[in-house]
């Protein structure tokens, strides 16, 4: 057959939808599956996934430590963006997803693998987030999808396939939900929380405490920023996995970071999720509080109008097109004199910005003082005002006739 594969990467989790995937592959394909997991700080037991993937059937399974990666080149870029989706999504999972592909097509090429596969469903935006990176980073790789060839419909379906084929996935009605986790966040979705009314158990958080039980006593932290991106806290300088996850720490010992919503996926419906972001809501509003005295109106204004686009690129899975490169370059630029302190104090579920300072501040105090200033003359505002409303007089002299 010309065009059989012999070789497939899978994106692979452990979980019950991969594990299927394997015996599947191996079944329909008749070829040798190589499972591959990336490691983004989902905190799972990493030796349990490789020995799992081995009985089930995989040939060779790679686990790579992308973490600093992940931080680094990923999360940090899009936090100097400021980026967010429809009203307060901040990405957790979109971020991920193209480092995992990138990684997957690393080691495809290095096996010489001539096909990639993946779990998503055919319903979900992460199929093509997944492939969009595929066709771009290897546009000859032919990519499976198994979700949008097989008859397995449904959960239960999987299930029943499992145990008809001897694959161990513990399965049980404690956790009615799908969770997704990594450094930078973690989603809840399906199951029970497919009801936009239904909600959530306390229980179910893994990140956060509720309000109700967070101390009532303030947190205060500082965080200092060197050209846009976080580089200590509370004065002691850290690497960008160990800043996030003692701020996902401090975050989620004050309730910081949930939310609930409903969002519009790209595949055209729309879908509720629970996200818990502590450090990464952290670090948003420290980020803005730091440019408010760093970065100029104008360059503000435009780099402001960027996010929307900026963050649905993200959200739909464009992330290694040229458009978002273009974007983060211009972004980037804004950033180069965005450096200094901010103080924030945490208290039940609120991130307040209390303090910020920089050495090259835009902040003028004696100028903006309503005390005595020097450097700016209060009569000039009569000529700016005067200009400024030339238009409403010739349109109000006008129209009112």
């Amino acid at each position: 057959m010309e065009n059989k594969v012999k070789k497939i990467v899978l994106a692979y989790s452990g979980g019950l939808d991969t594990s299927v995937i394997i015996k599947w592959l191996k079944e329909k394909y008749d070829c040798e599956i190589i499972a591959f997991s990336a490691d983004v700080g989902q905190g799972q037991e990493l030796d349990s996934v490789r020995d799992k993937a081995l009985a089930t059937g995989a040939s060779k399974v790679y686990i790579e430590d992308l973490r600093e990666e992940f931080v680094a080149d990923f999360v940090f870029p899009m936090l100097r963006a400021n980026a967010f989706y429809e009203h307060n999504y901040l990405l957790g999972t979109s971020i991920a997803r193209p480092l995992i592909a990138k990684e997957q097509i690393r080691i495809a090429r290095m096996e010489k693998a001539d096909g990639v596969s993946h779990g998503s469903t055919g319903k979900g935006n992460d199929q093509v987030r997944f492939e969009l990176a595929y066709h771009i980073l290897n546009p000859e790789i032919k990519i499976i999808a198994p979700w949008r060839e097989w008859n397995l419909a449904s959960r239960t379906a999987l299930i029943d396939y499992a145990v008809a084929h001897g694959i161990p996935v513990p399965v049980t009605k404690d956790k009615p939900y799908s969770i997704d986790r990594n450094l930078f966040h973690i989603s809840y979705e399906g199951g029970v929380l497919e009801d936009p009314w239904y909600e959530p158990d306390d229980d179910m958080f893994l990140l956060s405490v509720s309000a109700t039980a967070a101390p009532d006593k303030s947190t205060t932290v500082e965080i200092t920023y060197e050209q846009g991106n976080p580089v200590a806290v509370d004065g002691e300088r850290m690497a960008p996995v160990a800043l996030l996850e003692h701020l996902n720490r401090l975050g989620g010992e004050n309730a910081i970071g949930r939310i609930d919503i409903v969002e519009n996926r790209f595949v055209g419906m729309k879908s509720r999720g629970v996200y818990e972001t502590p450090g990464g809501t952290i670090l948003h509003e420290a980020h803005r509080a730091i440019e408010s005295i760093t970065l100029d109106r104008e360059v503000t204004f435009l780099r402001d109008s960027m996010i929307p686009l900026y963050a649905k690129m993200i959200y739909n899975g464009f992330w290694f097109s040229p458009e978002r490169e273009l974007a983060q370059k211009t972004i980037d630029h804004a950033q180069a004199h965005v450096t200094g302190e901010v103080r924030l104090k945490l208290y039940k579920g609120n991130c307040n910005v209390v303090g910020r300072k920089a050495e090259k501040s835009l902040y003028n105090q004696n100028i903006a003082s309503f005390e005595e200033s020097h450097g700016y003359n209060q009569d000039d505002a009569a000529g700016f005002i005067k200009l400024n409303a030339l238009r409403l007089k010739l349109y109000a002299e006008t129209f009112s006739r």
